[in-house]
């Protein structure tokens, strides 16, 4: 029922995948995932969610089968050009911070790309305000909480405008008035036609916001249904 819309931004095809050869952890994942759905992937601990996010984003090759974005392999694309495609945040949101101020965050890579200017800079005080960090601009990220460090890591992704967005495990350290706020956003990104990705336990946040759920078990996807 899924193939009514027009082109797939995902493309996965046969996709297995092991940290170690001795141990697969996908086995022959195959699913089309589209910029109308906001769709979650969930399971029990260990059955390969976060694997395959990772895969999604480029972050991970498989062993084989395809991951194609917009019909390119992920294999022939290089980190740059996938994080213009889709924007990963991560569980662990230490994991991708780096600068020595949060609005620095925001503006790293157009800084590294000698591209700042005022309209640049617009766009980083406007994530700045509608994340709740304006405040907080010019602290160092890691002296943040963790649920300010999590809305910072999903800005600083935000500011390439990716097409695409895959969200892990994204209400871990929120409390209600955030998890709230986070699901207004996740909203107003899927009425801009971004395409999204949530891999979670919280079944409250996925109910407010999935269109689909796959579910995983044993390195599968054992279910594809509409919420």
């Amino acid at each position: 029922m899924w193939d009514v819309f027009s082109k797939p931004f995902v493309q996965m095809e046969q996709v297995q995948f092991g940290y170690r050869r001795s141990k697969v952890i996908l086995r022959r994942v195959s699913a089309d995932l589209y910029q109308e759905h906001c769709t979650a992937i969930v399971g029990a601990n260990g059955s390969g969610k976060t694997t395959l996010g990772k895969l999604l984003a480029g972050i991970l090759k498989p062993w084989s089968g395809t991951v194609r974005l917009e019909g390119y392999s992920t294999t022939a694309l290089r980190l740059g050009q996938i994080g213009q495609m889709i924007g990963y945040v991560f569980q662990e949101p230490d994991r991708q911070l780096f600068a020595p101020t949060v609005r620095e965050e925001l503006l790293f890579v157009e800084r590294l790309q000698q591209r700042l200017n005022p309209t640049v800079e617009g766009k980083a005080d406007q994530l700045l305000a509608e994340f709740g960090l304006g405040h907080v601009q010019d602290s160092f990220p890691h002296s943040l909480s963790r649920g300010e460090k999590q809305r910072l890591a999903l800005a600083a992704v935000l500011m390439r405008e990716p097409g695409f967005l895959i969200l892990d495990e994204p209400t871990t350290g929120l409390d209600l008035e955030r998890r709230q706020q986070l699901t207004a956003y996740v909203q107003r990104l899927k009425a801009a036609g971004v395409g999204l990705v949530i891999i979670s336990h919280d079944d409250h946040f996925i109910g407010d916001n999935a269109d689909r759920i796959l579910t995983m078990a044993g390195g599968e996807i054992t279910d594809d249904s509409h919420s």
